[in-house]
């Protein structure tokens, strides 16, 4: 009897278009097929990944539902970082890895962070509008650029101080700001090590002059900065996102902002993706947005392919892979170190 060829599908909208050619260099070694599916909904994901041995996907919502309808699955490779739309409970009991990459874009959304920052501090949107419009007058000038702190002496509060959040707050030092975290889950020394001084949520939200988001988005995170969080915060701060949408409440956020409870936001993340451009959030000068784009950058782009690609290969391998969300699951699952 032929021995049935392994299936790794990458399943997202236009996954189906994909050029995977860094996935399909990793995987050349091994007898695996490499296809692409283009699905949504429950049922059209189920479908697609029906045969799969690993799953690779951005943002398909991998329900328990849909889990418990791939018996052949091995495994579910997460193109970034967080892994929210996984349902990482329902792929421990079935005994399916959950791999992210999380040494991906560092670099990128680190300083799209600073760039939001230094734009809110600046008022560069706001000044940029008013130089395209012909508002050139000093007396102009006057009235919306105050008031404008100096960066240097500043405080940056750095909520989640992951990979992310910890170089975020190396590369603000430079900027003479003083870096303070909140993290009940990263190690103390690791945090230290980068000059970060760990405080309460609550302490940082009341000393901080800037506030940068970088928590993944789970149960406890969800809202995490909701009506009287945004309270505690300067009437002169800024809340800087570039984290998930979710764990701002963003309703909270808007009438912060609408009421001056304070200063600006710049916001890559937003609770509902793509953004409804009706949002208040668009409207307001104060506020600077982004695409959900802070990952990016070409060279970034080609390392996750080629990172995702090596986690499937081992897989495929019979290897254990790199990254594991769910370390639980390892006496399920028949791999070798």
């Amino acid at each position: 009897m032929t021995e049935r060829q392994l299936e790794v599908v990458r399943i997202d909208r236009g996954g189906n278009r994909t050029v995977m050619v860094e996935e399909a260099k990793e995987l050349s070694k091994f007898d695996a097929l490499l296809l692409g599916a283009d699905a949504a909904s429950e049922d059209e994901i189920i479908e697609a990944a029906k045969d799969a041995d690993v799953i690779l996907t951005s943002a398909a919502q991998m329900t328990r539902r849909v889990l418990q309808a791939l018996p052949k699955c091995k495994a579910v490779i997460r193109y970034g970082i967080g892994f929210d739309t996984i349902d990482v409970d329902a792929a421990t009991d079935l005994g399916i890895l959950v791999i992210n990459i999380p040494d991906y874009c560092i670099d990128e959304v680190s300083n799209h962070a600073i760039t939001l920052l230094l734009a809110c501090a600046n008022k560069l949107v706001l000044l940029n509008n008013m130089t395209k419009e012909g508002r050139w007058s000093e007396t102009y000038r006057r009235m919306i650029q105050p008031p404008m702190g100096l960066i240097a002496g500043q405080t940056l509060g750095i909520v989640g101080c992951g990979n992310i959040g910890r170089m975020t707050g190396q590369k603000a030092q430079c900027f003479g700001l003083k870096i303070i975290g909140y993290d009940p889950y990263v190690d103390n020394a690791l945090i230290k090590a980068c000059g970060i001084k760990l405080v309460t949520l609550p302490e940082l939200l009341k000393t901080s002059d800037y506030v940068s988001i970088h928590t993944p988005l789970n149960q406890q995170t969800r809202h995490l900065i909701g009506k009287d969080e945004l309270k505690q915060m300067k009437t002169s701060a800024y809340l800087v996102n570039t984290a998930r949408g979710a764990v701002v409440d963003e309703t909270a956020l808007i009438q912060a902002l609408q009421e001056k409870l304070i200063a600006g936001a710049g916001l890559d993340a937003f609770e509902k993706e793509p953004v409804d451009p009706n949002n208040p959030l668009l409207k307001m000068e104060n506020v600077i947005v982004t695409p959900h784009s802070a990952y990016y950058s070409d060279a970034s782009g080609k390392r996750l392919r080629t990172y995702v690609g090596q986690e499937a290969a081992r897989v495929i391998s019979g290897r254990w892979p790199k990254n594991v969300v769910n370390k639980s699951v390892k006496p399920k699952i028949p791999l070798t170190k």
